[in-house]
């Protein structure tokens, strides 16, 4: 049973790479979510793709992986608080792009608040019990 379990060290950082498909893939919907009072929100979008992409090399070859879960855990939550909850209450001026059933999308972007929230607390502690590298942030 340990190995089966040792084996979501792997499993839980590799499962960014749907972040990494969705940035890429649809670059249009990435950058629909850089609320409106930031300029460049394609270049947002590739920016975190690449982030993504260094957090999820960091913690599979354990080279600065508890400063890669601590950046990744702040991201989540700002994205969380930044975006999906202004979305989610309706304040956000760029819930105006949403399409189909407003009460529905809103709906789905409280979903994606707590989800945010739950990967939030996954990757603190991730970068408290199975982070190796503590070189940068101890």
């Amino acid at each position: 049973m340990d190995k089966i379990l040792h084996t979501g060290k792997y499993i839980f950082p590799l499962s960014f790479l749907l972040y990494v498909g969705l940035h890429l893939g649809k670059p249009e919907v990435g950058a629909s979510f850089v609320p409106d009072y930031i300029p460049f929100p394609y270049f947002w979008n590739y920016f975190t793709l690449l982030c993504i992409i260094l957090f999820i090399i960091s913690a599979l070859i354990r080279k600065y992986d508890k400063l890669a879960y601590s950046l990744m855990a702040l991201y989540v939550i700002l994205m969380a608080f930044l975006v999906h909850l202004p979305r989610a209450i309706g304040q956000d001026p760029g819930i105006d792009n949403m399409t189909g059933d407003m009460v529905l999308e809103k709906e789905l972007e409280m979903v994606n608040f707590f989800r945010n929230i739950m990967v939030t607390g996954a990757l603190m502690a991730f970068a408290k019990f199975v982070a190796k590298d503590k070189r940068v942030i101890g």
